[in-house]
């Protein structure tokens, strides 16, 4: 589609002047687009090919410290590079920056092998699982935000406490509300389509300044690609708008958690067929394959977890009665639950509503696979529908309370041991492990405001 770039034409573009710079990106753990900005000339001639990154960039928290413990790469190992090799087929234009290309890059080592902790090659390994049984994932993960009438610098400035909103009051699918911030939404929009990034819609969310929008289901590692792009753009087009955004999964005790609902169906790989609908069906058209695709995620839900909520905050959106799930159980279009069945038809999909607007798409993906896949290779059987309203109904199975919970069942998957690797399970456990750590040893605004003075 328009926006995205062969090489013949990025090379007219240079020639022309019209293209002068290309951003070299590899998705980090948090999901982030980290890099490099090549001279166009020099990425036609030379990093076309490959360029080299710090291996630490897989090794360091939110705020890019190293963190010690980790088998991948250390201060004792030096620290050394590995590879970033452009994927051609995600090289297009950005319009919002001027004179501007990106490339997402896979992460090698010096043997051309996927690094197998980075997240492209995690989501990756789960797509060739299907790929050997014929078979190709249709993924969109439904982002929701926050918008504020500040920059990140005034927000910074105000220790991010009495942030002016875009809007004052709720303003779920409100025309007139969002009409006073359709000029970034509508330049998030179209910025998105010159990128190459199909958009459906955008609309009011359930919180005062919260925006939602949506993008074309494409491929898994496709629509991966165009989740981190997509967020970024969200970004940097805020900040050249002198606004500021946050993809916490819950920015306010008071206020509504941002999601990222995840929408999955499998289809025939050869014949651009979905695999989830079957019209002799009487559970609402849901195939044999589908109902085990299903069950395999609601069994594995509280293992996979992490990999849907990743911070400690992330747990702070779970609370009922918020369109949050607190459960694992599934439903037909009904949003009380953890799992929601959508559509119909050729448009029948398993909705994952557990994650949270900051979780990293390639390993939500491949979790989300992973177990979908464990549960048609071992034929599970699909539990009864929940009806009603799940957040009332106190035998439902939970979902994980807090990160402590989620790191503890991480770590004792078999299946994703098996599937993603020990290894990469291990590099990820010890990721929240420290993440736990360092909240651990903070002091928060709430205690001292709590204790300063009554302790």
């Amino acid at each position: 589609m328009s926006g995205l770039l062969s090489l013949d034409q990025l090379s007219n573009l240079v020639s022309n002047g019209e293209i002068d710079t290309v951003i070299m990106a590899m998705p980090d753990m948090q999901g982030r687009l980290v890099g490099k900005r090549m001279q166009a000339g020099y990425f036609l001639d030379t990093a076309v090919h490959e360029t080299h990154a710090c291996n630490y960039l897989l090794t360091v928290d939110t705020d890019m410290e190293p963190v010690p413990g980790y088998k991948a790469a250390s201060w004792s190992d030096g620290y050394g590079d590995f590879v970033l090799k452009p994927d051609l087929a995600t090289l297009r234009r950005i319009p919002w920056l001027p004179g501007t290309a990106l490339v997402i890059c896979d992460t090698l080592d010096h043997h051309g092998q996927d690094v197998p902790h980075a997240p492209r090659a995690i989501l990756k390994k789960q797509l060739k699982r299907l790929a050997a049984k014929k078979m190709m994932a249709n993924t969109a993960s439904e982002l929701e935000f926050y918008l504020f009438n500040e920059t990140f610098e005034t927000a910074q400035e105000k220790n991010f406490h009495d942030l002016k909103a875009a809007s004052n009051y709720i303003q779920d699918y409100q025309i007139f509300a969002t009409s006073k911030e359709e000029p970034i939404m509508r330049a998030i929009r179209n910025g998105l389509e010159g990128a190459a990034i199909p958009v459906e819609n955008s609309k009011g969310e359930w919180g005062a300044g919260q925006e939602e929008i949506n993008i074309r289901y494409a491929e898994a590692l496709e629509m991966a690609d165009r989740h981190v792009i997509l967020k970024n753009a969200i970004k940097e087009i805020a900040y050249l708008h002198g606004k500021a955004v946050t993809f916490m999964a819950k920015w306010d005790t008071e206020k509504a958690g941002s999601s990222c609902h995840i929408h999955i169906s499998l289809w025939d790989k050869a014949i651009k067929q979905p695999l989830f609908h079957d019209p002799k069906s009487k559970l609402y058209g849901l195939s044999e394959l589908g109902q085990q695709f299903l069950a395999g995620q609601i069994k594995h839900a509280r293992e996979m977890t992490y990999f849907l909520a990743p911070n400690i905050n992330s747990y702070k959106r779970f609370v009922n009665g918020t369109f949050a799930p607190t459960n694992i159980v599934w439903s037909n279009d009904n949003r009380t639950a953890g799992f929601r069945l959508c559509g119909s038809g050729k448009s029948l999909r398993v909705e994952c509503r557990i994650g949270g607007a900051d979780l990293n798409p390639y390993l939500a993906f491949a979790a989300l696979i992973a177990s979908g896949l464990e549960g048609i290779e071992q034929k599970l059987k699909l539990e009864p529908e929940f009806r009603g309203d799940a957040y009332s109904d106190e035998g439902v199975p939970m979902l994980a309370k807090n990160l402590r919970d989620a790191i503890g069942e991480l770590d004792k998957s078999k299946m994703l041991k098996s599937r993603l690797s020990k290894d990469v399970v291990e590099h990820y456990v010890h990721t929240g492990r420290w993440e736990q750590l360092e909240h651990d040893r903070q002091v928060t605004d709430w205690e001292v405001s709590r204790g300063f003075e009554r302790a």
